[in-house]
Protein backbone atom coordinates (compact mmCIF):
# COMPACT_ATOMS: atom_id res chain seq x y z
CA UNK A 1 0.00 0.00 0.00
CA UNK A 2 1.48 3.35 -0.99
CA UNK A 3 1.31 5.47 2.15
CA UNK A 4 2.33 9.13 1.76
CA UNK A 5 4.87 9.05 4.59
CA UNK A 6 8.63 8.96 5.04
CA UNK A 7 10.22 5.53 4.77
CA UNK A 8 12.79 6.41 7.43
CA UNK A 9 10.08 7.21 9.97
CA UNK A 10 8.12 4.06 9.13
CA UNK A 11 11.23 1.90 9.61
CA UNK A 12 11.96 3.45 13.01
CA UNK A 13 8.34 3.03 14.13
CA UNK A 14 8.51 -0.60 13.01
CA UNK A 15 11.56 -1.33 15.14
CA UNK A 16 9.78 0.42 18.03
CA UNK A 17 6.53 -1.62 17.95
CA UNK A 18 7.43 -4.97 16.36
CA UNK A 19 7.03 -7.94 18.68
CA UNK A 20 4.70 -6.06 21.01
CA UNK A 21 1.03 -6.79 21.61
CA UNK A 22 -1.46 -4.90 19.47
CA UNK A 23 -2.96 -3.08 22.45
CA UNK A 24 0.46 -1.90 23.65
CA UNK A 25 1.50 -0.86 20.14
CA UNK A 26 -1.70 1.16 19.71
CA UNK A 27 -1.14 2.82 23.09
CA UNK A 28 2.45 3.73 22.13
CA UNK A 29 1.41 5.12 18.74
CA UNK A 30 -1.30 7.25 20.37
CA UNK A 31 1.40 8.54 22.74
CA UNK A 32 3.60 9.46 19.76
CA UNK A 33 0.70 11.37 18.18
CA UNK A 34 0.09 13.20 21.48
CA UNK A 35 3.87 13.87 21.74
CA UNK A 36 4.22 12.14 25.12
CA UNK A 37 6.14 9.06 23.90
CA UNK A 38 9.19 9.51 21.66
CA UNK A 39 10.23 6.98 19.02
CA UNK A 40 13.91 6.06 19.48
CA UNK A 41 15.83 6.83 16.30
CA UNK A 42 18.47 4.12 16.11
CA UNK A 43 19.33 3.95 12.43
CA UNK A 44 18.32 7.32 10.98
CA UNK A 45 19.47 9.62 13.78
CA UNK A 46 21.35 12.37 11.94
CA UNK A 47 20.66 15.76 13.57
CA UNK A 48 18.11 14.22 15.95
CA UNK A 49 18.00 15.60 19.47
CA UNK A 50 18.17 13.60 22.68
CA UNK A 51 15.00 12.68 24.50
CA UNK A 52 14.47 11.58 28.07
CA UNK A 53 15.35 7.91 28.59
CA UNK A 54 17.02 7.44 25.18
CA UNK A 55 19.87 8.81 23.15
CA UNK A 56 18.04 10.26 20.15
CA UNK A 57 14.35 10.27 19.37
CA UNK A 58 11.57 12.18 17.70
CA UNK A 59 7.79 12.35 17.29
CA UNK A 60 6.88 11.28 13.72
CA UNK A 61 3.19 12.11 14.08
CA UNK A 62 2.12 11.78 10.45
CA UNK A 63 3.72 8.35 10.11
CA UNK A 64 2.31 7.25 13.49
CA UNK A 65 -1.24 8.17 12.40
CA UNK A 66 -0.92 6.11 9.20
CA UNK A 67 0.61 3.09 10.98
CA UNK A 68 -2.07 3.25 13.69
CA UNK A 69 -4.78 3.25 11.03
CA UNK A 70 -3.13 0.27 9.32
CA UNK A 71 -2.74 -1.58 12.64
CA UNK A 72 -6.42 -1.10 13.50
CA UNK A 73 -7.36 -2.37 10.05
CA UNK A 74 -5.21 -5.47 10.53
CA UNK A 75 -6.83 -6.04 13.93
CA UNK A 76 -10.30 -5.87 12.39
CA UNK A 77 -9.24 -8.32 9.67
CA UNK A 78 -7.98 -10.73 12.33
CA UNK A 79 -11.29 -10.40 14.20
CA UNK A 80 -13.19 -11.17 10.98
CA UNK A 81 -11.10 -14.33 10.59
CA UNK A 82 -12.09 -15.44 14.07
CA UNK A 83 -8.85 -14.76 15.97
CA UNK A 84 -8.83 -13.64 19.59
CA UNK A 85 -8.03 -9.91 19.42
CA UNK A 86 -6.84 -9.71 23.03
CA UNK A 87 -3.92 -12.08 22.44
CA UNK A 88 -2.72 -10.63 19.12
CA UNK A 89 0.85 -9.44 18.70
CA UNK A 90 2.83 -8.01 15.79
CA UNK A 91 4.63 -10.97 14.27
CA UNK A 92 6.04 -9.37 11.11
CA UNK A 93 6.46 -5.67 10.33
CA UNK A 94 8.03 -4.75 7.01
CA UNK A 95 8.59 -1.26 5.68
CA UNK A 96 9.94 -0.63 2.19
CA UNK A 97 10.33 2.33 -0.10
CA UNK A 98 7.28 2.77 -2.31
CA UNK A 99 6.86 4.18 -5.76
CA UNK A 100 7.93 7.78 -6.27
CA UNK A 101 5.87 10.30 -8.13
CA UNK A 102 6.95 13.72 -9.35
CA UNK A 103 4.96 16.55 -7.87
CA UNK A 104 4.99 20.16 -8.97
CA UNK A 105 6.99 22.81 -7.18
CA UNK A 106 7.40 26.52 -7.64
CA UNK A 107 10.78 26.42 -9.33
CA UNK A 108 11.56 22.77 -9.66
CA UNK A 109 9.72 19.54 -9.21
CA UNK A 110 10.29 17.06 -6.36
CA UNK A 111 9.55 13.44 -5.76
CA UNK A 112 6.84 12.56 -3.27
CA UNK A 113 7.70 10.28 -0.35
CA UNK A 114 5.85 6.99 -0.33
CA UNK A 115 6.26 3.81 1.68
CA UNK A 116 5.00 0.24 1.59
CA UNK A 117 4.10 -1.17 5.00
CA UNK A 118 3.19 -4.78 5.73
CA UNK A 119 1.92 -5.86 9.15
CA UNK A 120 1.22 -9.50 10.01
CA UNK A 121 -0.46 -10.30 13.31
CA UNK A 122 -0.52 -13.62 15.14
CA UNK A 123 -2.15 -15.02 18.24
CA UNK A 124 0.12 -15.49 21.23
CA UNK A 125 0.10 -18.99 22.63
CA UNK A 126 -1.31 -19.30 26.10
CA UNK A 127 1.35 -20.67 28.42
CA UNK A 128 0.23 -23.60 30.52
CA UNK A 129 1.69 -24.02 34.00
CA UNK A 130 4.34 -26.68 34.12
CA UNK A 131 3.69 -29.77 36.17
CA UNK A 132 5.80 -30.01 39.28
CA UNK A 133 8.34 -32.80 39.43
CA UNK A 134 7.89 -35.35 42.17
CA UNK A 135 10.96 -36.40 44.12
Amino acid sequence: MDLPISTKHVIEIGSFISGKSVERAKRLLKGVIAMTVAVPMKKFNMDTGHKRGMSSGSFPQKAAKQVLMLLESAEMNAQAKGLNTESLYIKIYKANKGTTQWRAGRQRRRQAKRSHVEIILAEAEVKKPKAEKKK
